[in-house]
Order: structure tokens, then C-alpha cells, then sequence
């Protein structure tokens, strides 16, 4: 399907409960693995059973230049401090034409970590925030 449109490594957009956390420009760690457990029967000596436990999901790690919307996660990790509650997030990959591609449907979300930005005036980089975040796992994957 070469017409598709396909996903760029640099819009993201987050929402988790009624917050919206503005759009980001990377993400890393959105992924799960299954756990395995391994079972030796007695008499048969070919393989090793390998038994299916639970499913792992990492954390995902966003982060984005430094702008405005940081106001917008401040205000959800303020709440967070005051009274913590996992709520459903959406986590959109957005198009070259910053449509939505792909969203995924976050259960029980919890940030885990923020670090603001380095300012460091020798360095013409932009001045970077990350939000990292937990999850309970998909509810579901949609277009």
C-alpha cells in the first residue's frame, strides 16, 4: 500500500482523563513482553515447556521542546501529587499532515517521572522536557 500514509518519529499527541498534555516530538518504550515460565516434564527430554505467565508493559518515555503546553502536564502532575488516580490516556502517532494514524488506549496511566529542561547558553539546543508514564496495559489500538 504504497498511498498509505505512514507515521513520523516526531508528533505525538497525549491525553490521559479529562488532560490534555499537548502534542510531543519523541517517544520511546511503547511496547509489552510476555513473561514465560519454563517447565521440565518428566520422560520427555527434547524441549522444555515454555508456559505463558502475564503480560509486562513499559513505560513510555515522551519528551518535547520546551513550550507552553508544559503548564498543561504541570497541572496534571499537581493533581496527581494531591490525590494520585489512574486514568485512561491516549497516546495518537500523527501523520506527515498531523492527522492521526494510529491511537492507542492507555489503562490506568501514572507519570513516574518529569525533568525539565538544561539551560546551558554555550549550546544552541533547544531547552527539552520528558514525561514518563505507566500504564496497566492497552485497552485497545484503533485508527
Amino acid at each position: 500500500m504504497p498511498d498509505q500514509p505512514f507515521a513520523v518519529s516526531s508528533h505525538f499527541e497525549l491525553s490521559i482523563g479529562l488532560h490534555a498534555l499537548g502534542s510531543f516530538t519523541a517517544c520511546d518504550g511503547l511496547g509489552c513482553a510476555m513473561d514465560v515460565e519454563e517447565r521440565v516434564e518428566g520422560g520427555t527430554n527434547g524441549h522444555v515447556w515454555q508456559l505463558p505467565t502475564r503480560l509486562r508493559y513499559t513505560n513510555v518515555v515522551l519528551s518535547r521542546p520546551l513550550t507552553q503546553e508544559t503548564v498543561l502536564v504541570w497541572a496534571w502532575l499537581r493533581a496527581q501529587v494531591i490525590e494520585p488516580v489512574r486514568l485512561p490516556g491516549q497516546l495518537v502517532a500523527l501523520g506527515p499532515d498531523r492527522r492521526p494514524l494510529v491511537r492507542w488506549l492507555l489503562d490506568g496511566v501514572l507519570p513516574v517521572r518529569w525533568s525539565g529542561p538544561t539551560f546551558d547558553v554555550d549550546q544552541s539546543q533547544p531547552a527539552r522536557e520528558t514525561l514518563e508514564i505507566t500504564h496497566n496495559g492497552f485497552l485497545g489500538i484503533t485508527v
